[in-house]
């Protein structure tokens, strides 16, 4: 056996979210224990996320995992928003919320995610940190479990499964949305699935069985999992299906649903020209549609991408792929996971949920600059200039027809205005409580939003400003 030390206990404390009664590494002797360090609003955490499943159920016999939540935010030092992302992400083992980094600095970790394997005795085994590594896990893990039944100290008995579910509502975390003069769309993330309303909530179809899954099919015979962005183009709504990490079509007038971007598998290429069904891409999550061109974000790529809609072949508009706020020509520039996007004339607006910032992007060349924002751990909220106003991981971002450029400043429960002209950046005076929004759209007078953290859409009156609940589906 390698030479091992001792796994420090859980602090007393730390405050678990899901669980009535504190697990102790003491009581889990016998089994190999998985401690994985994240943060809520970390792409690449997202993305280890089906691995730990995949984890749990194949090890289902002698495997506890356990979630330690560190924060990057100070919204997120709030055990409440971390019991809300834990419910978004669906996940179902122990977490605690380590807002004071304590067992991030006795494991000395030093990156979103790692994770560390115990092995039955106790003992720090490995520390395996970032994503993709499934295999190498399925190796260690299966390693420590066949040392412990060899010396005897195996615990075949399965993991508790933990749970503070939130209320039974026709919406659940719904995402992105996009509302037209009669019509309003909402990605129903928690739901997998995306709704076609009209503007008093009634639910006139739904696209997607509300299982997660993917596979196409018509209306509610396909599948998807955590939808977000939504884009128009004539007859048909194109869907970031974010968790499939694909782009789908939905052929409005006969409720087809197909993929036109994307494998079902995250992607790390730079495409130029590729044909776009046979091109893998990670975390799309907003689109916006200019002409005959499809813009899609790509978080975990940290790129801007452009499908040619008649040709179906895609390429990258701007993005290095590097994990950083750089402005500059093309593929000179650099994102920060960027998570919303809308049309300005021949230029995209983009929130770069990472930095926290505003950038601009121009069609002809890709040259990307930065309205609002100044680095990745420069976040705040602050009205003020383009050099001083500060946002705190904004999800989405829209334009109405008087240049005003509404941001959902996701971490603030805050809509903010900027102007375009000027660069001033002020919060919204809404009569109306928001948390965490994450979509915005405009149309028919209206701001529509979608209030993810409570599992509704609201409609915000652009002349009065009077808020009001949509009450979808009820």
């Amino acid at each position: 056996m390698d030479s091992r030390s001792p796994a420090p206990e859980f602090p007393a404390g730390l405050d678990w979210v899901n669980v009535s009664e504190a697990p102790m590494l003491s009581g889990l002797r016998g089994r190999v224990v998985l401690i994985w360090f994240w943060s809520y609003d970390n792409v690449h955490c997202w993305n280890l996320l089906p691995d730990l499943a995949y984890l749990e159920s194949r090890y289902h016999d002698g495997l506890t995992v356990i979630g330690i939540h560190t924060p990057k935010y100070p919204h997120q030092h709030e055990s409440g928003a971390v019991l809300k992302a834990v419910n978004r992400l669906q996940i179902r083992h122990p977490v605690a919320n380590d807002k004071d980094f304590a067992l991030w600095q006795h494991y000395a970790i030093d990156a979103w995610p790692s994770a560390v394997l115990i092995d039955a005795e106790g003992q720090i085994a490995a520390v395996v940190p970032g994503e993709g590594r499934r295999q190498d896990l399925v190796e260690q893990i299966g390693h420590l479990l066949d040392e412990a039944a060899e010396r005897d100290l195996r615990e075949y008995d399965a993991a508790t499964p933990a749970a503070r579910p939130e209320p039974r509502l026709p919406l659940l975390f719904p995402g992105k949305l996009l509302a037209t003069d009669t019509l309003l769309y909402v990605a129903d993330s928690g739901h997998h699935r995306v709704l076609e309303c009209n503007h008093d909530g009634r639910i006139l179809r739904q696209f997607g069985s509300a299982d997660p899954g993917y596979w196409n099919g018509r209306n509610e015979e396909c599948g998807f999992r955590d939808p977000q962005g939504l884009a128009l183009r004539d007859d048909f709504l194109f869907v970031a299906d974010r968790g499939n990490h694909a782009v789908r079509r939905i052929r409005l007038y006969g409720g087809d649903v197909e993929t036109v971007l994307g494998t079902g598998e995250p992607g790390r290429l730079r495409p130029h020209a590729a044909i776009a069904t046979e091109t893998p891409i990670g975390n799309p999550t907003g689109l916006a549609v200019i002409a005959d061109k499809l813009y899609v974000t790509s978080a975990s790529q940290n790129q801007i991408w452009e499908l040619d809609l008649g040709r179906g072949r895609v390429g990258m508009l701007a993005g290095t792929g590097k994990f950083e706020l750089q402005d500059g020509l093309s593929l000179e520039a650099s994102f920060a996971q960027p998570s919303g996007i809308a049309p300005s004339g021949l230029q995209l607006l983009v929130v770069d949920s990472a930095s926290s910032a505003v950038r601009l992007v121009r069609l002809n060349d890709g040259r990307v600059t930065t309205l609002v924002g100044t680095g990745l751990y420069e976040f705040g909220d602050a009205p003020g200039t383009r050099e001083t106003a500060r946002l705190q991981n904004p999800l989405d971002i829209a334009m109405d027809p008087r240049g005003i450029i509404f941001v959902a400043d996701s971490y603030n429960g805050k809509i903010k205005a900027l102007s375009l002209k000027s660069g001033a950046v002020r919060a919204l005076n809404l009569n109306y409580r928001l948390v965490e929004p994450g979509g915005l759209s405009i149309a028919a007078g209206a701001l529509w939003i979608a209030n993810t953290n409570v599992h509704e859409v609201v409609r915000i009156d652009l002349s009065s400003g009077v808020g009001k609940r949509v009450p979808i589906g009820e």
